[in-house]
């Protein structure tokens, strides 16, 4: 039986997520969620998970856990979550189809929602495999 998942992760952004919480006492993993700020109108959070909330999505890659918060499935439905390290920054980036701009300085982003039929269609096909 398959397993929905609102987002994938690389396997670069799961050994980030582990190096995070194998650094801290009692973290599970990160919570990833978007709220409004920046320029462009919006910004993607993390925080980290010490409990799991049964109403997030979670995901699972390598070992690594996340969870999406219910209110941003619609905003992160088929986003890639990655990790890179390049001389000007370092940090996750996210690899969004529903990104329609992102602000000159890359800190926040103008997302739209998903079509609210393709997230209960993937979830019933996830559960139908």
């Amino acid at each position: 039986m398959g397993r929905f998942q609102v987002m994938t992760m690389t396997d670069a952004a799961a050994g980030r997520v582990r190096e995070i919480v194998d650094a801290r006492d009692g973290a599970q993993g990160i919570r990833v969620g978007i709220k409004k700020g920046g320029c462009a109108g919006m910004e993607y959070t993390i925080d980290l998970v010490t409990e799991a909330d049964a109403k997030d999505d979670h995901v699972e890659h390598g070992g690594a856990h996340v969870w999406v918060a219910p209110e941003a499935a619609l905003f992160l439905l088929g986003t890639e979550m990655d990790f890179e390290k390049t001389t000007l920054r370092t940090g996750f980036t996210f690899h969004n189809p529903n990104q329609s701009s992102a602000c000159g300085c890359g800190e926040s982003v103008e997302l739209k929602p998903a079509d609210l039929k393709a997230l209960a269609e993937a979830r019933a096909a996830a559960d139908a495999a």
